[in-house]
């Protein structure tokens, strides 16, 4: 339990800096750091490092390589050459304590059309007790969190008794390949804490996900002659209504699932971006749909992806032009294993308490029907993984929002932990 007179100062040290907390946030979410386009927000945010005597590592997914490591995605339509990723080294000279990591993503999706958010995307507006914007909540607030955490201790006199690691990752929305990056690089630590949106519970356990592109090939002709020819787009209309109908089957399986047999239809499938025909007029000759669709945790993606692959040809088998001109399932992008975070571990229960010195109430956990990165620090470097972060509201949503009482909130449980796994030494 961390030392109430300790976190007395820590919370006074989070007052103090409160106000530059929320501009600091504010500052970050004015990039828009859309896929491809993250490089000016990971600079800024390797300056604000090095501004505070980190030792910092810039470098880019092109400098590192991970084909063939566990939980890597294969890549599409991107240049990894402009996907920056920060990490800043926080050295204890004689460690004492336990290492930690601290992991935050600053990608973030499209906003979609602008004219439909109240206060424009990249233009963050404080309003009754909440800040918006494109990421606010998704996951830049949780950046701040662990960073404005760091800088209680600093501004309290103490400095962590063991090495921290605090990262800034690219890809988290689509690959993951950021977070498998540093371990890639060699980033080692005794646990990692990941601030996602999780309003204050502890993620239990999340789904797997697979991105898929479905893509059909038809023969053209001009529409007053359809009959004569195919429609590419109808044709793969076909297909997505077979993987909803999989997407049925296995939410009747999930309802013996272990973890998720509590929650209505864990696995979700969008077709989420569609493409296809060169001419009003024409008969679509082509069509490519990308697609999502989650795996519950004890599948394999193997096996995953060969009962997708079979509906989907079983569907085209059963269409008079498809079973001629066999569709192709491409996978590109998340291909990420189901992950449990086990109970037990002694860096839930040092975070366990905390969340409840803070909040005054046992943390809570909570199952997400998403993704997220900590599944490559436990699963596969056996690195204890805790997603944990503040509230809002929007993600990947319109209006997305931060609530910064949670924030607030957050920053001291986050300060109050790190103190208690890494210790604390004077500065």
């Amino acid at each position: 339990m961390p030392d109430p007179a300790l976190l007395k100062r820590l919370e006074a040290a989070i007052d103090a800096n409160w106000d530059r907390e929320v501009a600091w946030l504010q500052e970050l979410v004015r990039f828009p750091s859309l896929r491809g386009r993250e490089a000016p927000c990971q600079d800024w945010i390797a300056r604000e490092f090095a501004k505070r005597g980190w030792d910092v590592d810039r470098y880019t997914l092109a400098e590192v390589s991970m084909e063939g490591l566990p939980g890597f995605s294969p890549v599409m339509d991107t240049d990894y050459t402009r996907a920056v990723q920060v990490v800043a080294t926080v050295r204890a000279p004689k460690p004492e304590g336990r290492s930690l990591i601290l992991q935050g993503h600053v990608d973030v999706v499209p906003p979609g059309p602008e004219d439909m958010w109240t206060y424009p995307p990249f233009d963050p507006v404080v309003k009754d007790g909440f800040m918006n914007g494109r990421g606010a909540h998704d996951m830049k607030q949780g950046v701040a969190a662990m960073v404005f955490a760091m800088d209680a201790l600093r501004t309290a006199g103490l400095a962590p008794a063991a090495d921290v690691y605090v990262q800034t990752v690219t890809e988290e929305e689509c690959t993951g390949n950021g977070a498998l990056s540093t371990l890639a690089r060699g980033y080692r630590a005794e646990a990692c804490l990941i601030p996602e949106p999780t309003g204050n519970t502890i993620g239990r356990a999340a789904v797997g996900v697979m991105w898929f592109r479905l893509r059909v090939r038809g023969v053209p002709v001009h529409v007053a002659r359809a009959q004569t020819g195919s429609n590419a787009i109808m044709s793969a209309y076909t297909l997505i209504q077979a993987v909803y109908a999989l997407t049925a089957k296995i939410n009747e399986r999930a309802k013996s699932h272990p973890w998720f047999k509590e929650i209505a239809n864990p696995v979700k499938f969008n077709p989420g971006v569609i493409r296809g025909g060169d001419w009003g007029s024409s008969t679509p000759a082509w069509c490519e749909v990308d697609c999502r669709i989650g795996l519950l945790p004890g599948t394999s993606l193997e096996e995953a992806r060969r009962e997708l692959t079979e509906a989907v040809m079983a569907a085209a088998r059963a269409d008079n032009f498809l079973a001629n001109n066999p569709p192709e399932v491409i996978w590109n992008g998340f291909q990420a294993d189901g992950h449990v975070l086990e109970p037990g571990s002694e860096a839930e229960a040092v975070l366990g308490q905390a969340h409840e010195a803070v909040l005054g109430e046992p943390m809570q956990a909570r199952l997400g029907t998403g993704v997220n990165d900590t599944r490559f620090y436990d699963l596969y470097y056996n690195v204890k993984a805790l997603c944990y972060g503040p509230g809002g509201e929007g993600a990947h949503a319109f209006d997305e929002r931060v609530d910064l009482a949670s924030l607030k909130r957050t920053t001291l449980v986050l300060a109050g932990f790190i103190a208690d796994w890494c210790g604390t030494r004077p500065i």
